[in-house]
């Protein structure tokens, strides 16, 4: 057994309180936690990754029977009988990848920059935001708990009730994006691109909004009204978890985040 001792989170070693160099701190070198821009003049002047989950599966209903009976979030492996009975496609219904999604976009360092917000655009047509400084359950049966609570409440709130973590919002999403962002969607079937070249080709003062399909299948078409431009991002089928991995890494790499 080795004799060293690991520092417990937060004892004040160096190793733990140092930031990085270019890592947004205050004086006293406390990082500076992501916040959503408020007014209309920070969200149309503060440069940011806007990522918007289009097409999610995200639909309660009630099962069980009379007191028993509890609303839970639809998906194909716990529900095939009832989707069945609904008339529905059972494989669409896949809210785990939306779950896979602000895993890897709030995990990301762009986020923890403060650099990066999240909507969620599902196929009810329901639009949600997501508070950068949400922590999302890693299991997807928490998950699926908070979504359930999320679609009957239209907002969750911190523990201290000061700021709401989630919420159910106006659609359409063009009211919530800069107008003089830069709109993207990813499609398999459009041009290829190499992101580290493509997002240097882009205006640097202008925030970058990326559509991506929370979806199992179907047509690219869930942002054609109102994107600049569709683009693909690998030779290869990707999930959409790490379609939106790639476009972090490379703003992380274009904006200098570590």
């Amino acid at each position: 057994m080795s004799n060293s001792t690991k520092s417990p989170v937060g004892s004040g070693s160096a190793q733990n309180t140092a930031a990085p160099s270019n890592a947004r701190v205050t004086p006293h070198m406390v990082p500076v936690a992501p916040r959503i821009p408020k007014s209309a003049q920070e969200k149309e002047q503060t440069r940011r990754l806007i990522v918007v989950l289009e097409q999610a599966t995200l639909e309660i209903h009630k099962v069980g029977k009379d007191k028993e009976a509890r609303y839970q979030l639809l998906n194909c492996d716990d529900h095939k009988n009832i989707l069945r009975k609904l008339n529905k496609d059972v494989t669409d219904y896949r809210p785990d990848i939306t779950h896979q999604c602000l895993l890897t976009l709030l995990d990301s360092p762009i986020n923890k920059a403060g650099l990066l917000q999240v909507f969620i655009h599902t196929r009810d047509n329901v639009l949600i935001e997501i508070n950068p400084q949400v922590r999302i359950p890693r299991t997807f049966k928490r998950f699926a708990g908070l979504m359930v609570q999320l679609l009957h409440k239209l907002s969750i709130r911190s523990v201290n009730g000061s700021e709401r973590l989630l919420q159910v919002i106006k659609n359409p999403i063009t009211d919530h994006i800069p107008a003089n962002s830069y709109k993207i969607a990813l499609s398999y079937d459009a041009p290829t691109v190499r992101l580290s070249t493509y997002f240097k080709s882009l205006p640097q003062d202008r925030s970058i909004v990326v559509s991506v399909g929370a979806m199992a299948h179907g047509d690219d078409v869930f942002a054609d009204h109102y994107v600049n431009e569709k683009i693909g991002v690998s030779e290869y089928p990707l999930s959409a978890s790490v379609a939106c991995g790639k476009v972090c890494c490379a703003l992380e790499d274009l904006w200098d985040i570590l």
